[in-house]
């Protein structure tokens, strides 16, 4: 399948001025086709049910690479998988070109829904990783703790698990003094998830750092916290 042929495909299922009111509100300058979430799911589902690796790169490059709204989270739907096999095919490479084009949040969580099942396959990727929270673009440190966000939830973290939940944290600790909106979210939502599994690890860090942390940040870090 050819991307113009998916775009088609989507197009079809267009919805009357969405396509208006999702400009709107994602604020980015592109094209929007005004189909929504579920839609695109199926599609892409369906696709990756027939297509073959090489075939759903291709197709997931040439979305991505049409800029189109609906075209790039397709893109991203179709490399969404616990198992890719064989895993060295380049769907983690493909979502690293990624990174650096990341300009709104949507289009940049539903590509890093999709790195975060690449890097629970392999978890040495964290290396790559730990690189963007140095990054000039807000997106790529920001993708930073969304991708890891795996480790914030795992019920029962082996050791190693706990290495890596350590050394996200310690990205954190980093990101606290930023003003910047979407920084300040992505850590609350860090420690939120967090607080679910382990709360004393949660209050520790906002007694390290709760006060360079934004009072929104805080209070979503706090929101599960028992009393």
């Amino acid at each position: 399948m050819i991307p113009e042929d998916f775009l088609n495909q989507l197009a079809n299922h267009a919805q009357p001025g969405r396509a208006e009111e999702m400009a709107a509100y994602h604020k980015v300058t592109r094209r929007y086709l005004g189909v929504g979430n579920s839609e695109i799911d199926r599609i892409a589902r369906e696709a990756r049910q027939t297509l073959s690796v090489e075939a759903r790169l291709a197709l997931a490059a040439g979305l991505w690479d049409s800029n189109v709204h609906e075209g790039r989270i397709a893109a991203a739907k179709l490399l969404t998988q616990a198992r890719i096999r064989p895993d060295d095919r380049g769907a983690w490479e493909l979502i690293c070109r990624w990174v650096p084009e990341f300009d709104a949040w949507a289009v940049a969580d539903h590509a890093s829904i999709a790195g975060q099942k690449r890097l629970v396959w392999e978890p040495s990727r964290l290396d790559r990783v730990e690189a963007w929270t140095r990054s000039e673009h807000m997106w790529s440190r920001r993708a930073a703790l969304v991708m890891t966000l795996p480790w914030a939830k795992k019920p029962n973290p082996k050791p190693e698990d706990l290495l890596i939940r350590e050394r996200v944290l310690g990205w954190a600790a980093t990101y606290c003094d930023e003003s910047e909106w979407f920084i300040q979210k992505a850590v609350g939502w860090w420690l939120r998830d967090l607080s679910r599994r382990d709360p004393d690890r949660v209050r520790a860090f906002l007694a390290d750092h709760g006060d360079r942390m934004k009072g929104f940040a805080r209070r979503e870090a706090s929101k599960y916290l028992p009393a």
